[in-house]
């Protein structure tokens, strides 16, 4: 602080202002030098209420305060570069589950879409195993129907035939024959 009132005192001595009056300049018609007085007597006020060293503390308090708010800022950066860094953690975990539900899923799809061809396959094998089955029961109802028909119409063939060639007697006979064969088979 004295070099800077020191330093006022020699550059209000030596300024060019107060070389160019005319008369004394220690006096006090002379302008420059109340000028200097004033300037000096300011300082000297200053330097008595300690203004300086309020300044000199408000700038450093100022000084304190922001580097504080700097060295909150950069603590809030590296949290919030820290968050970021998990929310990308977290995103890309989240995209690989998804990627895997993905392949499951259309694993699973294609499993399902194989296992329904195999289904309709084997229902396909069945229908027609079914369908065979009613053909061939269907052919053997035929077969046993025209056996059937075959046989009726053979017995009234047989009986027409043998009611105009056989007489009576012969008719006796055949069925005391057929009598005698019946009660041999039967015991």
């Amino acid at each position: 602080m004295k070099k800077l009132f020191a330093s006022a005192a020699l550059a209000a001595a030596l300024a060019t202002p107060a070389a160019a009056a005319t008369g004394p300049f220690f006096s006090l018609h002379n302008t420059n030098f109340i000028v200097l007085l004033a300037f000096i007597l300011f300082i000297a006020v200053l330097v008595y209420f300690k203004v300086p060293g309020m300044l000199m503390g408000m700038l450093d308090k100022r000084a304190d305060g922001i580097r504080a708010e700097l060295d909150e800022a950069r603590a809030l950066r590296e949290e919030a570069q820290a968050l970021l860094a998990s929310y990308e953690r977290k995103q890309k975990e989240v995209q690989a589950q998804a990627d895997r539900i993905v392949e499951t899923a259309k694993g699973e799809a294609q499993a399902a879409a194989e296992q329904a061809k195999a289904d309709l396959e084997g229902s396909i094998k069945r229908r027609l195993a079914a369908a065979e089955d009613q053909i061939a029961s269907a052919e053997a109802a035929a077969v046993k129907e025209v056996r059937d028909q075959a046989i009726i119409v053979a017995v009234a063939v047989a009986r027409e035939t043998i009611a105009k060639e056989i007489s009576a007697t012969e008719a006796n006979k055949l069925i005391d024959d057929s009598i005698a064969q019946v009660e041999t088979k039967l015991h």
